[in-house]
């Protein structure tokens, strides 16, 4: 059966460009079964017309809190729509109806509909680049999530200005696959919080120059898709890469140094229930960073280096009920190596890679991993794509919780 099939799901369409992308939206959700009742605020109607909406949802487009006609007065009840709904979406939320959301300010039906909501709220947000950027806009999204309130994070694009950047609202398709994701209750790791390390990170000399390493982040972001795909809630912290996330669900962190994404994964670690530190963190930083640009002048330059924080180990000690796997890259005494690392970093599973073994390592689109584990015998794995062996740890995961 459709996750979505007799599901009620309020939109809730504001003032923006984008709106004109809730037609497409609206219209995919009722093919799949789900009843739809548009509520507008007044200036929604400039964007998209309430005839249009209401004809791809079979139901009037709500806009005013008082519905006046040549007959009689009405009102639309907030409440009872907001009670009715299993799911309300707010799509495009603008950066002025998301400081109404925040606030409390209600002076339209959409907002009385939002305060009256007892089910989940997901919106959906859609500026301009500087706009979006602006620290008040952030404390906003940031005010509205710690609400419990599910963010559509916006993407990245041409927006109305003309300007590329953040801040166009996510497409239809991915808003759908949002709330279709949010509805599927049969998926194996439905309810899991999954925080995912990935790729190099950059520690830097002067403003042009870094120490890095040659990790591709192909295998973090692999790990993140089939996560995802699995119904875990899943937070993708990477270091500098070229790759973006395959699955809309995935909460995106950029990082560039050791010291970020140690923040970033202190941040969520509480909350966690499965760490897979995949990134190839660097083990050293330069203990002074030049302000201007080393120019060269002799023939040795020195650059005195002190330890990163160590990630995996600082989160294996404060683990309670998390499982935590690691990543190591050996050269040699492969097995030795990762057994040891197992033990000193407190994890439950070591994924062991061999730069000696062919197709193995950095920038390649497969790998051959070796598991070793707390308490079962090592498990060595052929060569295989990188998405397989993220299925394969995945399902190691699944078979922990079950």
């Amino acid at each position: 059966m459709n996750s979505l099939s007799g599901k009620h799901i309020v939109l809730g369409v504001t003032a923006g460009i984008a709106a004109y992308k809730t037609t497409f939206l609206v219209r995919s959700l009722v093919k799949a079964g789900a009843e739809v009742q548009v509520v507008m605020t007044p200036d929604a109607v400039e964007f998209v017309t309430p005839l249009t909406l209401s004809t791809l949802s079979g139901k009037s487009a709500y806009i005013d809190l008082i519905h006046r006609s040549a007959s009689a007065v009405s009102w639309n009840n907030h409440v009872e729509i907001a009670q009715w709904a299993d799911l309300l979406v707010i799509a495009p939320a603008t950066a002025n109806t998301m400081a109404k959301m925040v606030h409390g300010q209600c002076d339209n039906l959409l907002m009385a509909v939002y305060l009256s909501a007892k089910n989940p709220v997901m919106f959906a947000p859609a500026m301009d680049l500087d706009m979006y950027q602006h620290p008040s806009t952030k404390n906003n999204i940031s005010q509205l999530q710690s609400f419990g309130n599910i963010l559509i994070p916006a993407e990245t694009g041409e927006l109305a200005s003309g300007l590329v950047g953040e801040g166009r609202m996510a497409e239809p398709e991915t808003i759908f696959q949002h709330i279709e994701s949010f509805f599927c209750t049969d998926k194996p790791l439905n309810g899991k919080k999954i925080t995912i390390t990935a790729g190099p990170t950059y520690e830097p000399i002067d403003p042009v120059r870094f120490i890095g390493n040659h990790s591709s982040g192909k295998m973090g972001f692999e790990l993140a898709k089939v996560a995802a795909e699995k119904g875990a809630e899943v937070t993708l912290i990477s270091g500098p890469t070229n790759l973006k996330p395959q699955h809309s669900s995935i909460n995106w962190v950029e990082v560039q140094t050791a010291q970020e994404m140690f923040d970033a994964c202190q941040k969520v670690f509480a909350q966690t229930d499965v760490f897979i530190a995949s990134a190839a963190v660097a083990d050293y930083k330069p203990k002074h960073k030049a302000e201007q640009k080393i120019k060269k002048s002799a023939d040795v330059m020195q650059i005195e280096l002190e330890k990163n924080p160590d990630i995996l180990a600082t989160l294996g000690q404060q683990k309670k009920h998390q499982f935590v796997i690691g990543f190591a890259l050996e050269t040699e005494n492969e097995l030795e190596n990762a057994q040891q690392k197992l033990q000193k970093k407190n994890a439950d599973l070591i994924v062991l890679n061999s730069l000696n073994d062919s197709g193995a390592g950095f920038g390649t689109d497969t790998n051959k991993v070796t598991f070793v584990y707390q308490n079962k015998p090592v498990e060595s794995l052929p060569l295989m794509s990188k998405t397989k062996v993220a299925e394969v740890i995945i399902e190691q995961i699944i078979t922990h919780y079950e």
